[in-house]
């Protein structure tokens, strides 16, 4: 079943794109929404943010942006840090108490040579050893660890809640705050989307659309099951690339889009589709075929997240996304009729 749907392209919005003339250049570079990380920031602390949003779609002529708002949900993350932690390769680091501060559910699991990946699996710590507080750990890949970012531990098995306290007091926001979808992170099951789709019905929030987010093997085994309960469906790379082998990763996004294409249902595609944007004006083109494929295996929408809310080119990075996702659809229609999906 193909899926025919208006292609949504998304930003994430933070502090590179926080102004009303930069959000405005946004949507003229044919940006439809934006995706809001509740993982560093409340909805009750981003007033004047959303003040921008609305302003700067109102002066684009475009009617609904959306708005998405990501929970904190049953993912892992570091707590807060006075400043950046500097990880040396091959040093010894405590997680907990007196060290790096993680989640309590994070420390039982620590077992030696159990690895915890950081950051998306920018950063890889190997456990070794009960310490004081916590576990000590040594570094196998470094770099600089700021305040909030994932924590991943292929294996463990963790089972978190589905909602934290903030992702409640934030649902109890969404309506009035005009949240038009919730993205669930971390989607175990059926029961993780009854759950948030309760929340929002009590908070009056039944219209908000529902995206769940597969970002471990135990999500994507459970698609069949997630179907009928989500709205869209997300192949978020991220933690998924960090829960199995980097280079099978491909392959588990084409499954996942072919069950999509299969059940009808929408889905998104998001994680580094521009990541070199971060730092530079210009994709790579692996970048840029990348979010071509994506758009020819039949995604509805496609996202960027740190190039947008806190990189050196955020206008730049929606330009180079639209224009590759437009040349796509154009290439498809050329084509439509020879097997293509969408």
């Amino acid at each position: 079943m193909t899926i025919q749907t208006p292609l949504q392209r998304y930003g994430t919005l933070g502090p590179a794109c926080q102004e009303e003339e930069t959000l405005l250049r946004l949507f003229q570079a044919g940006m439809t929404g934006v995706r809001l990380n509740l993982s560093h920031v409340d909805l009750d602390g981003c007033g004047p943010w959303l003040e921008h949003l609305w302003e700067a779609a109102r002066r684009a002529g475009v009617d609904h942006p959306q708005l998405l708002v990501d929970l904190r949900g049953p993912e892992l993350r570091v707590d807060q840090l006075a400043q950046p932690v500097a990880l040396a390769e091959g040093e010894t680091v405590l997680l907990g108490e007196g060290g790096i501060p993680v989640p309590p559910i994070v420390l039982p699991s620590l077992h030696r040579g159990q690895q915890i990946l950081l950051d998306d699996g920018a950063l890889l710590l190997e456990a070794e050893a009960p310490a004081e507080g916590g576990v000590a750990c040594r570094v196998i890949r470094g770099g600089t660890l700021r305040p909030r970012k994932s924590i991943a531990l292929p294996g463990a098995g963790l089972r978190p809640p589905t909602l934290t306290p903030s992702d409640l007091r934030n649902l109890s926001l969404a309506v009035s705050c005009g949240v038009t979808g919730v993205m669930l992170p971390f989607v175990r099951d059926e029961e993780d989307l009854l759950t948030l789709r309760r929340v929002l019905e009590e908070a009056g929030g039944g219209q908000i659309r529902v995206f769940a987010k597969l970002e471990n093997r135990e999500g994507v085994a459970m698609l069949p099951r997630l179907l009928p309960h989500a709205d869209e469906i997300v192949i978020a790379r991220g933690d998924l690339g960090n829960d199995l082998p980097l280079w099978e990763l491909p392959a588990v996004q084409k499954e996942v889009a072919a069950l999509c294409r299969q059940a009808g249902k929408p889905f998104m595609v998001v994680t580094q589709m521009l990541h070199s944007m971060h730092h530079s004006a210009v994709p790579t083109r692996a970048e840029v075929s990348d979010i071509f494929n994506a758009v020819l295996d039949g995604a509805s929408s496609i996202m960027l997240t740190g190039e947008t809310a806190a990189g050196d080119y955020p206008v730049e990075a929606m330009t180079y996304l639209c224009k590759t996702a437009d040349c796509a659809l154009a290439y498809q229609e050329r084509h439509r009729g020879e097997g293509e999906t969408r």
